[in-house]
C-alpha cells in the first residue's frame, strides 16, 4: 500500500490525539480518581497506536504501547494516580510530539526515548519511577510484548462490569475461539475480517491475544473475542465462519458469577505480583451496547457530512487567485467609470457585491480558532509553576474567538513570552501570597474576544504588579530616559518602558526570564502584525497586557493619498481621521512642526521628505493631514491631496526591497499603478 498519500492525514490526527492526550491528562490531575479521563487518555493512545503501526512507525507505536499499559493499569486501579506518575505520562507524550514533528519535517519519527521507557515499565511494576530509575544501572530498550496463549480469557473488574449490565438490558455475554487454518497467510487480515463481522453483531469487550498483538500477528492460528449481543451462539458461529480461511469457531456463554469467581482466584495467587492484562480490543463505557451504537454512530455521520480537511496550501492559492481577482475588480471599476455605460456598470456593480460576499467566504475559511495556539499553555504552565513553586490557576475564556491563519501562526511566540513574564514576575510565592493575604494559588486569566475589525488577546494575573519606581530606576540606569523625562511620564508610559530591548527588572536570572529578552521580541511581532500591545499594572493587585490584532492581513481597507504624481496608502485600522490644516496653524516645537489637534500636540510628518518625493518648489496655504495612532500616540501625516477610501491587496515588496523604511508593502490598484502601503508603526516613535 502507498502510505504517502495517508502521511498527511497520519500527522494531522497524530496531532489531534497527543493534544487530547495533554488536556486529559491535566484533567486527570485535578481528578485522579476519575477513570472516564483515563478511558479517554487510552482510547486516544490506542488509536495512535494502530495508525503509527499501520504506517510503518515502529518507535512511535513502541512507546504509546508503553504509556498504554501504564493507563492499561491505572485504570484497573493497579496503580493510583499521581503527579510523580503523570510527570513521566507528559515525557512520554512530549517524546512521542517530537516524533511526529520529525515526520512531518520529512523525517524517520525514531528517537532514543530508552529512558522513558524505562520509567514507564517501572510504574507498570508498582514502583516509584524516579527512585527505582536511579538504582537501575542502564536504561532497558523497548521490548517486545509478551506472547498470550489463545487460552480463557481473564476479566477486570471494568469488563466485569460491563458483561453484568449488558445482562441486565438484556444481552448475552459470549466468547468466541476462533481458528485459522495452518496456511492462512495473512493472519491479520482475516482477524480484522472476523472483528468486522463481530461488530455487526454486537459490543466486542475483549480479546486475547490483545488486539495490537493481533494486528502484528503475535499468535499461532487461534485468538479469543469476547462481545456482548442479542443474537444467538449458532447465528454468531455462521456469520464468523463465512470468513475464509476460518476453519473453526466455537461459541460458548460466559456467567458473571463464574467469572467473578475466577477473577477472585486470579487476585488470591497473584497478591504480590502486577498482573499483565491484555488490552482491550476496544475501550467501551459502561452503557448498554445499543445506546452506545446510537451515541457513537449517529454523531459521527452528521460530522462527516458537515467538515471537511483541506490542506492549508489550497487556501492559500485560492486566497492568492481572490487578491488577483480583487485588482481586476479594482480595474473594471475604473474602466467602468470612464466609459460612463450604464449596463456595464450594472454588471460591474453587480458583480463588485459577488465578489465581496466571496471574500468573506474566502476569508472566513482561512479563519481559525485561537484556541489552536492557546491549547499549549495549560500544559506550559503547570510545568513553570512547578519549577518555580509556584501554585498556579490557568483559566481560558474565548478560545473559540477566530483569527486568520496568518496571524495565528506568528502570535504564538509572543503569549509564550508573555505568559511566562506573568508567572514569573507577576504571581508571588505562596508564602508571600499569604502574607499579603491573598489565596495561596494565583490566578492567570487569558482571554480573547472581538471587537470590530480587531481581535484582543488580554493575560490578565492577580499578582505583584508592577513597580513604577523600579522600572523608572532600571530605565535611568540603562540610560534609556532622563530623570527628568521620567518625572513627567504617566504610569502607563513608565510601563511601556519594560518593552525597550535588553530591559528586566530581574533580580536575577532564572531559566524562566530576567534575561531582558522577551518584551522588546513581543512588542515588534504584535506590531510587524499591524496590532499594538498596552500595559495596565496596579501595585500589589496583578497586571493586564491586552494585545490588540487585525482579524486579517492580506486584504486591507486604505486610504488612498497623493503626494505629487505618486499615490500612497495609509491603512484604515490606523487612521483617526483625516483634516485640513492651514499653515499658520502650524506651530515649532523642539525643532518638529507640531499642530494642536482637539488639544494633544501632534507632530507633522511630511512624507514627500520622508520618502524623498521630488517636488515643485511651492508654497501651499492649506496642508491635507491624515491623523494615525500607534496605541497612545499620534501623528499627523501632510500629503498633498486624498484621494479616497478603497479595499486593497497587500502584496509583499520580495526579500531585495525587505527593508525600505515604512513602507509594510504594495498594491496595484484599478488603473494599473502600483501603489506602496504606508507602516504607520515605523513612522511613529
Amino acid at each position: 500500500m502507498e502510505m504517502s498519500q495517508y502521511l498527511e492525514v497520519f500527522i494531522e490526527e497524530s496531532k489531534e490525539h497527543l493534544q487530547a492526550c495533554n488536556e486529559q491528562l491535566l484533567e486527570l490531575e485535578k481528578n485522579p480518581e476519575d477513570l472516564k479521563i483515563v478511558n479517554d487518555i487510552f482510547r486516544s493512545a490506542h488509536t495512535l497506536k494502530g495508525m503509527s503501526a499501520t504506517m510503518g512507525y515502529e518507535d512511535l507505536a513502541s512507546l504509546t504501547h508503553q504509556m498504554e499499559n501504564v493507563l492499561d493499569a491505572i485504570r484497573n486501579q493497579k496503580i493510583k494516580v499521581n503527579s510523580e506518575i503523570l510527570d513521566v505520562v507528559f515525557l512520554s507524550v512530549d517524546d512521542l510530539e517530537a516524533m511526529v514533528e520529525s515526520i512531518a519535517g520529512g523525517g524517520d519519527g525514531k528517537r532514543d526515548v530508552s529512558s522513558v521507557v524505562e520509567k514507564l515499565k517501572l510504574i507498570e511494576q508498582g514502583k516509584s519511577p524516579a527512585g527505582a530509575l536511579a538504582a537501575a544501572e542502564t536504561a532497558v530498550a523497548i521490548a517486545e510484548p509478551p506472547q498470550f496463549s489463545a487460552a480463557k480469557s481473564s476479566y477486570d473488574e471494568f469488563e466485569l462490569t460491563v458483561i453484568e449490565q449488558s445482562n441486565e438490558q438484556g444481552f448475552h455475554a459470549y466468547e468466541i475461539t476462533v481458528q485459522l487454518r495452518e496456511d492462512c497467510l495473512l493472519k491479520a487480515a482475516r482477524v480484522f475480517m472476523v472483528f468486522e463481522v463481530l461488530e455487526t453483531t454486537g459490543e466486542v469487550i475483549k480479546s486475547s491475544p490483545s488486539a495490537d498483538q493481533l494486528e502484528e500477528e503475535q499468535f499461532d492460528h487461534e485468538f479469543t473475542v469476547t462481545i456482548v449481543t442479542k443474537e444467538s451462539i449458532d447465528d454468531i458461529q455462521k456469520k464468523v465462519m463465512k470468513v475464509s480461511e476460518v476453519e473453526k469457531a466455537d461459541v460458548h456463554a460466559i456467567s458473571v458469577e463464574e467469572l467473578k469467581k475466577q477473577a477472585a482466584d486470579v487476585e488470591d495467587s497473584t497478591q504480590t505480583t502486577v498482573e499483565d492484562t491484555p488490552v482491550l480490543a476496544e475501550v467501551v463505557d459502561i452503557t448498554p451496547p445499543e445506546a452506545q451504537k446510537d451515541d457513537k454512530k449517529a454523531p459521527a455521520k452528521q460530522s462527516s457530512n458537515k467538515t471537511i480537511r483541506v490542506n492549508i496550501e489550497r487556501l492559500d492559492i485560492l486566497m492568492n487567485l481572490f487578491e488577483e481577482l480583487v485588482i481586476d475588480r479594482g480595474r473594471l471599476e475604473q474602466i467602468s467609470r470612464d466609459l460612463n455605460n450604464q449596463e456595464l456598470q450594472e454588471t460591474v456593480e453587480h458583480m463588485s457585491r459577488i465578489s465581496g460576499d466571496l471574500q468573506n467566504i474566502i476569508l472566513n475559511m482561512r479563519m481559525v480558532p485561537v484556541e489552536t495556539v492557546f491549547n499549549r499553555f495549560p500544559r506550559m504552565v503547570r510545568q513553570l509553576a512547578r519549577d518555580l513553586n509556584k501554585k498556579i490557576n490557568l483559566q481560558i475564556i474565548g478560545a473559540e474567538t477566530e483569527l486568520d491563519r496568518t496571524v495565528i501562526d506568528e502570535i504564538g511566540d509572543p503569549l509564550v513570552h508573555l505568559i511566562r513574564n506573568a508567572l514569573d514576575h507577576g504571581v508571588e510565592t505562596p508564602e508571600e501570597r499569604k502574607a499579603k493575604g491573598k489565596n495561596e494559588e494565583g490566578n492567570v486569566v487569558l482571554k480573547a474576544f472581538h471587537s470590530g475589525n480587531h481581535v484582543f488577546i488580554e493575560i490578565d494575573d492577580d499578582g505583584a504588579g508592577i513597580s513604577r519606581d523600579k522600572v523608572l530606576a532600571k530605565a535611568l540606569k540603562n540610560g534609556i530616559i532622563t530623570e527628568q523625562a521620567g518625572a513627567a511620564m504617566t504610569d502607563k508610559q513608565v510601563f511601556e518602558l519594560i518593552f525597550a530591548s535588553g530591559f528586566s527588572t530581574a533580580d536575577k536570572i532564572s531559566d524562566v526570564s530576567g534575561r531582558g529578552v522577551g518584551l522588546d521580541v513581543v512588542k515588534n511581532t504584535i506590531e510587524s502584525l499591524g496590532g499594538s500591545v498596552t500595559i495596565d499594572s496596579k501595585l500589589g493587585q496583578g497586571s493586564t497586557f491586552s494585545i490588540q490584532l487585525p482579524l486579517t492581513l492580506s486584504i486591507i481597507s486604505v486610504m488612498l493619498v497623493e503626494i505629487q504624481k505618486e499615490k500612497f496608502a495609509v491603512p484604515l485600522s490606523s487612521i483617526i481621521e483625516t483634516a485640513i490644516v492651514k499653515e499658520s496653524d502650524i506651530l515649532n516645537a523642539h525643532n518638529q512642526k507640531v499642530i494642536d489637534f482637539r488639544g494633544k500636540v501632534v507632530p507633522l510628518l511630511f512624507l514627500k521628505d520622508i520618502f524623498e518625493v521630488p517636488v515643485s518648489e511651492q508654497g501651499d496655504e492649506f496642508y491635507s493631514v491624515v491623523i494615525v495612532r500607534k496605541g497612545d500616540k499620534m501623528a499627523g501625516l501632510v500629503v498633498d491631496s486624498f484621494i479616497g477610501q478603497q479595499e486593497v491587496v497587500l502584496k509583499s515588496l520580495g526579500s531585495y526591497l525587505s527593508n525600505v523604511f515604512a513602507i509594510s508593502g504594495a498594491t496595484i490598484l484599478g488603473d494599473g499603478q502600483v501603489a506602496l502601503i504606508v507602516d504607520c508603526n515605523a513612522l511613529i516613535k
